[in-house]
């Protein structure tokens, strides 16, 4: 199986159980990447959230016209934050960003109680990191990344350049399949 992927300067399509690195300035917008790859040829996705809300996942959902009936999100920032949450079908809430097992079982859940093309995106590996720490961040990776082989699902995982040590960015870079890059003015570059 194949998934086609809407971003500029990549591949048009990688094979299932393929696993993207999407590196960018923190100030950078990846809202276009993202939601790009979420709504092409795609079932079913979940959007994991370490960074923003459910609320503001779905908002960004919606303005950028993805199917939000064949979105899930998991909302990893809410509970930490101490905002009202509301489980329903479409949308599910872990602790905090730091709780990275049970981040990659609810992913592995979804993937397994869905069928066809599946996407997961990652937002972000760097909230990841700063709220647990880099060993575990690159572990919980490996994990989903070994996921979306298991189930021929396709990924896409969100990392800062700003804020990480470029050792840093290099030990993530390694683990993926293709690395997409994002500068401030929007330029991307692509290495699969």
């Amino acid at each position: 199986m194949e998934y086609a992927l809407a971003i500029e300067n990549a591949p048009e399509s990688v094979p299932a159980g393929t696993g993207v690195l999407l590196v960018h300035p923190s100030t950078a917008q990846t809202d276009r990447i993202d939601t790009d790859f979420l709504k092409t040829d795609t079932d079913h996705l979940l959007v994991v959230s370490t960074r923003t809300t459910a609320r503001e996942v779905e908002q960004k959902l919606e303005h950028y016209e993805v199917d939000e009936d064949s979105a899930t999100i998991l909302d990893a920032i809410s509970v930490e934050r101490g905002y009202t949450r509301r489980q329903s079908d479409r949308v599910q809430y872990v602790s905090a960003p730091d709780n990275l097992d049970a981040i990659v079982d609810r992913v592995e859940e979804f993937l397994d109680a869905h069928d066809g093309k599946l996407r997961v995106s990652v937002d972000s590996i760097t909230e990841m990191v700063y709220y647990a720490d880099e060993d575990r961040a690159i572990a919980a990776a490996e994990d989903l990344l070994e996921l979306l082989a298991t189930y021929d699902a396709a990924g896409l995982f969100h990392l800062a350049r700003g804020v990480h040590e470029d050792d840093t960015v290099a030990s993530f870079s390694e683990l993926f399949d293709g690395v997409v890059e994002l500068d401030e003015d929007g330029a991307v570059v692509a290495d699969f």
